[in-house]
């Protein structure tokens, strides 16, 4: 029997791109569920499935994705949940505060869907 395919939650305002990410995802096997803001993902954390990945945008409206990075860090349930934080940012400062943040890894925009696809796979087996 074939094992069900792992939930990934992607947090992007863009929504042209947050659709090319979850069409890459799905057609690449994974369950992909997507929000336009750290707010909106908060609330489906809490009612939903738990993904098995957050990969979420640092420059969203309202509540970066750090905030959301950093809440997830202090929930007792969820702490160990990797977040991939993506960014058009890519100095080695802005990495290293994703990291002090709680960030498990760090994709620069733009990347490539090889790139999305190869961080995915690190975290979701």
């Amino acid at each position: 029997m074939a094992s069900l395919p792992r939930l990934v939650l992607v947090v992007e305002d863009v929504m042209a791109e947050q659709k090319l990410m979850l069409a890459l995802l799905q057609r690449s096997g994974y369950k992909a569920v997507g929000h336009g803001s750290a707010e909106a993902a908060w609330d489906w954390l809490g009612s939903y499935e738990l993904p098995a990945l957050v990969v979420a945008d640092i420059g969203l409206p309202g509540e970066s994705g750090l905030d959301l990075c950093r809440r997830i860090r202090a929930h007792p349930d969820w702490h160990d949940l990797p977040v991939v934080m993506c960014s058009c940012r890519d100095r080695e400062a802005d990495r290293f505060w994703a990291q002090k943040q709680g960030a498990t890894d760090y994709l620069t925009k733009p990347y490539t869907p090889q790139q999305l696809l190869k961080v995915v796979q690190k975290y979701v087996t």
